[in-house]
Parts: structure tokens; sequence; C-alpha cells
């Protein structure tokens, strides 16, 4: 295993994972296909973490003028030789990301685009004393990479505006040749601006940017783009000829951005972990870009390289830790009864029908719930499983990762929404230390009608149960004044739910169980037997509780039973 290459887990540059002893999933083909499909200007929408990144960083190793041709050597773009011998380290390229511009108001954003440009420029510093261009052309340079007495580079808002312009004109007067610009995540800006409340500020920069770099500006050779959503309502492209578009609906360019089953199964095979690939399919697969079904390769690689330091270890959510999620929050604080009954027929396994625009402006987002369903499925929490005419799409959750996100996304919800009727609850809550049963079989049926079961056929028990653990430990943690612990270590094991109430001794055990086929009493009476058997009260008595209540609870969709002893 120590001589096998290195798992790339957040690497996104290619030179370092070509020559650094990485594991490269091979996908320059990309090259090919974008030279033999070409436009000015072209545009791949894809949700994050599916190697937009490294493709772009791959891209520039290409074309760049002085790159290593070597880093190419016995890759798929190596085998099309009049592409490598005709594009291949010809052409100046600019490549920049966006994803780092934000701040809290509009001029902190423009610091941050300032800074990301100027640094891109200060790459071609051999412009200060090309004999290519003349005297007032590399006093525009300077004026591109000045720094201020605070280190910050202070190009105006109008040489903010014509950088990537005026620094494209300067590539092409001292090569000869036209300029390759690549711009990564370019729609982030406009994200963070809508966060931020600058949005109608930012969305005029843009345009003016854009359209200097890529309408009006005789020095382009062409321009790649990636970003999450199509903004192209905004008039951020308006008037771009040959502008090419693609997104995880079309035909083209699908196997190059996520991996394939194929490039999974060789990786695991290369690596040993073939006895893992059924629940890496179950985790992590499920995206259908066109017609080609994929893997978020973000989880892929970081699963794998953590089963190199433990085969033991389960799947994890790796992608929903980039991200804040909020989309899925926000949709669900939107959604009315009917929407969370979509939602709930999505997370036990269920596929809804919805007409998908993908031309959505940061302004559309909130305007209603339709709108909504169009940005999950565009940023990858959703995905179609087949479209039912030219507007009407069939959407499912894609895997275990995202039915996840979405599990836990209401249960968050649910809890919010709770809070807001602090008086029943507190009494739902006291009715366990007062050993009401009735009380806390009614309360927890009634909570239990507000939000989404789980009981798809194919989800084990235990994720069921950890459901509405999870719901009842939302409820439980109203209670200021309690010491609850989840799954806390205790006699023999763990128990679900332990509660103390240190100002009146009164400890809790709660263990929950699913009721398959709604068999309640036998489902409680095994989680009775469950506390007994391995001792778990064993953590309350040391503590001091002097009164312990073991609660068994067994739950069915939205219905439960409760048992005490």
């Amino acid at each position: 295993m120590n001589r096998k290459l290195k798992l790339p887990a957040g690497i996104e540059n290619f030179e370092e994972i070509r020559t650094a002893g990485f594991y490269y999933v091979d996908k320059t083909g990309l090259i090919r296909d974008l030279l033999n499909n070409l436009g000015k200007a072209n545009l791949f929408t894809r949700p994050r973490r599916f190697g937009k990144t490294l493709n772009m960083s791959m891209l520039q190793y290409f074309f760049e003028a002085g790159s290593d041709s070597t880093l190419f050597d016995g890759l798929e773009i190596s085998k099309e030789k009049a592409l490598c011998d005709e594009y291949m380290g010809k052409f100046p390229v600019i490549c920049i990301s966006l994803k780092g511009v934000s701040g809290r108001n509009f001029d902190e954003a423009k610091d941050m685009l300032r800074m990301l440009i100027g640094t891109e420029a200060l790459r071609f510093q051999f412009l200060m004393k090309s004999d290519n261009l003349s005297d007032a052309e590399r006093k525009q340079y300077m004026s591109l990479i000045h720094l201020s007495d605070k280190g910050i580079f202070d190009m105006d808002d109008a040489l903010l505006r014509g950088s990537l312009s005026i620094l494209s004109q300067l590539l092409k007067k001292h090569y000869g040749r036209n300029v390759i610009i690549l711009i990564d995540e370019y729609d982030v800006p406009l994200d963070r601006a809508y966060q931020s409340k600058y949005y109608d500020e930012m969305v005029e920069l843009i345009r003016v940017l854009f359209g200097q770099a890529l309408k009006t500006n005789n020095s382009l050779q062409f321009a790649v783009l990636t970003g999450c959503l199509r903004i192209s309502k905004e008039s951020i492209f308006t008037g771009l000829n040959n502008f090419n578009v693609y997104t995880v609906k079309d035909a083209l360019y699908n196997e190059y951005f996520g991996f394939t089953d194929d490039e999974v199964t060789s990786m695991l095979e290369y690596y040993g972990f073939m006895e893992k690939y059924d629940a890496i399919k179950k985790w992590y697969d499920g995206y259908q870009f066109g017609s080609v079904d994929v893997y978020c390769p973000w989880d892929v690689v970081n699963y794998c390289h953590a089963l190199k330091m433990n085969m033991s270890i389960t799947p994890q959510n790796y992608w929903i830790n980039t991200s804040s999620n909020n989309i899925v929050r926000q949709f669900i604080g939107m959604a009315k009864q009917i929407t969370r009954n979509e939602i709930e027929l999505l997370i036990d396994g269920g596929s809804i029908t919805k007409r998908i625009r993908q031309e959505l402006t940061y302004r559309d987002l909130d305007s209603n719930i339709d709108n909504l369903w169009s940005i999950l499925f565009t940023t990858g929490y959703l995905t179609q499983c087949s479209k039912t005419n030219d507007s009407m799409t069939k959407l499912v959750i894609p895997n275990e990762e995202v039915r996840m996100i979405f599990v836990e996304q209401v249960q968050e919800w649910f809890k919010a929404e709770t809070t807001k009727d602090s008086q029943n609850l507190e009494s739902f809550c006291r009715a366990f230390e007062e050993n009401n049963v009735t009380a806390i079989e009614e309360g927890f049926t009634s909570y239990l009608k507000k939000t989404i079961s789980i009981r798809d056929t194919h989800t084990k028990n235990s994720m069921k149960e950890n459901f509405y653990h999870g719901i009842l430990l939302g409820l439980f943690g109203n209670m200021d004044e309690w010491s609850v612990q989840s799954n806390a270590e205790t006699g023999d094991g763990y128990s679900d739910i332990a509660i103390e109430i240190l100002d009146k001794d009164i400890g809790i055990i709660i263990e929950l169980k699913y009721a398959e086929n709604a068999q309640f009493d036998a489902a409680c009476r095994k989680a009775l037997k469950q506390i007994e058997d391995r001792n778990y009260d064993e953590l309350l008595i040391d503590d001091g509780m002097k009164t312990i209540y073991k609660y068994g609870i067994a739950c069915y969709k939205k219905r439960c039973k409760v048992v005490t002893m």
C-alpha cells in the first residue's frame, strides 16, 4: 500500500497531481472535445466538488506557453497528436478563480477582486521589459500590479472593470497570439453579494468586467467559465456571440465532471477496496448528468483516503461539509404541507416531477418554492431520473449522503418549529420526569405528525431509529436545566439518550426502536430488555440519581408507543 500513488484529497492543481505521485482519473478527453466543439465562450455549470477547478487547472497547463508537455504523457489527450501539436503550450493563459471574492460590503468584495486579478497579473512580470510593448503599454501593465502603501492593489474602479481585457491585450502584444481566459466559480461573487445585500452593484461590475473581457475583446482566443448556476438572465452574457452553455441536462462533456462507474471501479481495484464498492455506490453515486451516471469525486477520494487509514470505517458525509447547505434550510423553511409531503416522498426514495428552470437570477431564488426546486436540482441536492418532456423533469435524491442532508435539515426545521410552542413543549418534556407514559406517547405522536418520517423499505432500521432519535434530542434541547447525552457510554454499551435532572436527582434512560410492520409491543420490549441487559442505568446511578425512569419507545411512520419500567 505504501508504494501506491497517493490519493489527491483536496488537491486541485493538475501539475501537483501529475508530478507529486498522486492518483489521477484521466479527464483530458475534455480538451479534445472542447476544441472540437469550441465556442468563443464556454460555460460549464456543475454542483460543487465535481472536479471543475481541477479541470480548469488541467486546461491551463495544457494550453499555456512554457508549460511542461510531459505532464500529459500517457493520458488520453496525448493520443491526439495533431491537436497537441497545434495547441499544447502555444497560448498565453489568464486563469482566475472568483470563489474567494466576498465581503461584508461591496468595497470589501472589490478589494478581493483587485487582489486576485492583480495577483494573476503579477505572473507576467516580463511584460515590464517586453520589447513588443510600447512605453505606454508597459505603464498600463504597471498600473495593474501597482500596490498602495498598505500593500493592496490600488487599481481604480474603471481599471478594475477593464483589467482582464487590458491584460489580455498586453499578453497578445507580447506573444503575438490571442489569449485564453479561464474563469472558475464565476457566480460566487453574485451569491455572496446576494447574501450580503450588495447584489445590484456586483451584477453591474461583473457584467462590465465580463463584457470587456469576453464580448468586445479582439485579443481573445476563447474562454472557459465554470459555476454552479447559469445566471444569464442578469444580462451578464448578453450579446456574447458563439456562447456555449453546458449544464447537467446536456449530453456533451458529462463524463468529465464526476467519476463514472468504470473510473470508480478502477480506483477501488488499484487500492484493494473493491469490498467497499456497494457502500460507495449507495452513498456517493446516483447523479445523472445528461445520460451519464456519475459519482461525486470529492466523496469517493475522501472515503478511499480514509479507508487507507482504517478499512473498517463506514461512509461519511464529506460533501455536506463543503458548504453551509443554506439552500436546503431555506427550502424547508418555506415549505407548506404539500411540499413537505413531497420532501417526505423524496426521503423515502420516491420521485417527484417538476418544471426545471436553469436560467435563474439570485433574485429569483426565494421568490417562490418552484424556483427552489430548480436550484436544488442545479446545485446537486436533487438529480434527474428521467425527462418527461421539454420542461418537466422527474427528480430524486441522488444517494444516501444527500438524503441525510435532507434528514438533518428537516430535524433542524422541526426543532425551530417546536420551540415556537414552548408551553406545550415543556409539558411534553416534563412528562418524562413525571413518568407520564400517556402524555409522552400522545405528545410525541403529535410532534411526529408535524414532521417527516422515514419509512423507506430500503433503509436500515438503525437509520430510521436515528431519525426519531434526532427529533427527540431536538425537543429535549429546549430544556436548559437538563443534562442530555446522546449515545453516552454507560454500562456495557451506549444508551440512545441519557438525561440527568440534577436539581431533582432524576435520571432518564431512553432506548428507541423502529417498529417493523407496526409491531409496537415487540419493539418496546426489545428496547427495555436492551436497557436492562446492558446496564444502561449504571452511569446515572454513579452520578447519584436517586430516581431512574427507563423508557422503551417504538416508532413506525408517524406513530409511536411508549413503555416504562
